[in-house]
């Protein structure tokens, strides 16, 4: 079963107090719906932890930044600390995008690609993906899909190609005027 991810991360219980902005944006490079969560107060920080590196992805006065592209079986969320600098780009590689109720969604093919300010590229929850395949949960061409996308937008980012992780300063400055 695939879960089904909002822009405007509703039901976040994390998050105390927060402001919500959204877009649909179409240029030459890109379009789709651009949404920004500014995170005003949290009830505590959220970390992770990248082999022995602990990153804080969530805290006061952070903000997230999703692009769903239009067609495309990814989207990406730059996450920004208080400072305005990029903690993290994490990419999340879905089925399709859509919107509900005017709110931009997307879902998820349990594989994920973590890029980090460093050029730092992870591939997450793999078992997640062999897990559902194995189960039954999604059919090969799901599986197939998930992984040819992965592999491409890898390859891309190394190139320096990736267009979404360029694009993310200035989407942001897009929906803050929206």
């Amino acid at each position: 079963m695939l879960k089904r991810v909002y822009g405007n991360r509703s039901n976040w219980k994390r998050v105390l107090k927060r402001d919500y902005k959204q877009t649909f944006h179409h240029d030459k490079d890109f379009k789709g719906h651009i949404t920004l969560l500014n995170i005003r107060k949290v009830s505590e920080p959220l970390f992770v932890k990248y082999h022995e590196k602990k990153v804080c992805i969530v805290d006061d006065s952070y903000s997230w930044l999703q692009q769903f592209p239009i067609g495309k079986n990814h989207s990406v969320t730059t996450m920004f600390d208080a400072k305005v600098e990029v903690v993290q780009w994490y990419i999340d590689i879905c089925y399709e995008i859509g919107t509900e109720n005017n709110i931009p969604w997307m879902d998820d093919l349990f594989f994920d690609i973590v890029v980090l300010p460093t050029g730092e590229i992870m591939l997450l929850d793999e078992d997640e993906l062999e897990e559902a395949i194995s189960k039954g949960e999604i059919e090969k061409s799901l599986y197939d899909l998930a992984w040819k996308e992965a592999k491409k937008i890898i390859d891309l980012v190394r190139g320096g190609r990736f267009d979404l992780i360029n694009l993310a300063k200035i989407h942001k400055e897009i929906a803050s005027g929206s």
